[in-house]
């Protein structure tokens, strides 16, 4: 039978909990998550497992990443199942804080990111949120202090972001992408799946469709901007309501580019299906 986890819900258990699983100077990994755990979760804590001694999963719903109109209250929260899969992977600490503890009363402290932050892409739909989440990551880090911290690919900008971070503060986390974990048919996994009608979710994987045949366009030497138009054109044909971005962009900085030439590329696109906004991105 799997073992449970150690659940911490207070920092006085959370450091109790970290000097155990430090001795012997084992290396400690940490996956941050807000729960809603799917197949891309797993992928992130098998990864740290291989590279790391001893895991931490952060599950924390962090307000201050999400706007006023955005779904705070209604995100997924699947505790029970959260903690099964987490004892299925063999998880050694559970960093389960409340908003209260994480943001006590009369905090006043927070991270404001620049660089990747402020490279017109989600930060330009959402500019609260790479704000929100470099604080809370940063808390985490200074809470946990891992060895390293992983993070998927599908949120690319959030990734740099993060990485970015941790290098510019000195930080001392080592900062692991992982890849991003797909359904059958395409679709990146995320926790807000959940959100779609099955007539959506039937729509949902144009998005990935449409990043592949863009980018074998642009491999084959056709202009940026009209073979990223036409994927604009093929989303919003398929059914989308609205497209926020499609956009090439390089790799590491999230400088905007004009030609395969002006390094690595990323194709990201976020678009919105219903209500449900997804997000997505390939190696250009």
């Amino acid at each position: 039978m799997p073992h449970a986890p150690i659940i911490a819900r207070t920092l006085s258990s959370l450091h109790r909990a970290r000097t155990e699983l430090g001795k012997r100077n084992a290396t400690v990994g940490l996956v941050p998550t807000m729960g809603a755990l799917h197949d891309g979760h797993v992928s992130l804590v098998r990864l740290a497992k291989r590279r790391a001694k001893k895991v931490v999963v952060s599950i924390f719903v962090n307000p201050t990443q999400f706007a006023a109109h955005e779904d705070l209250g209604s995100y997924p929260r699947t505790w029970k199942e959260d903690i099964a899969k987490l004892a299925a992977e063999g998880v050694d600490l559970v960093w389960n804080p409340d908003a209260k503890t994480m943001y006590p009363e009369g905090f006043a402290t927070r991270v404001a990111p620049e660089g990747p932050a402020l490279a017109g892409l989600e930060d330009r739909f959402r500019p609260h949120f790479f704000g929100g989440v470099a604080t809370v990551v940063a808390k985490l880090f200074t809470q946990v202090r891992p060895d390293m911290a992983f993070f998927g690919e599908k949120d690319f900008q959030q990734l740099k972001v993060v990485t970015r971070m941790a290098r510019d503060l000195d930080l001392g986390v080592r900062i692991v992408g992982g890849a991003i974990i797909r359904e059958r048919d395409g679709l990146a996994m995320a926790s807000r799946n959940v959100y779609l009608s099955p007539e959506e979710r039937r729509i949902a994987p144009v998005l990935f469709r449409t990043l592949k045949m863009t980018s074998k366009r642009l491999q084959a030497g056709d202009d940026f901007k009209i073979a990223l138009a036409d994927g604009v054109t093929a989303i919003k044909e398929a059914g989308f309501a609205e497209v926020d971005y499609l956009e090439a962009r390089h790799a590491e900085t999230l400088a905007p580019i004009s030609t395969m030439d002006d390094g690595p590329v990323r194709l990201l696109v976020a678009a919105k299906l219903g209500t449900t906004r997804l997000i997505d991105n390939v190696k250009g």
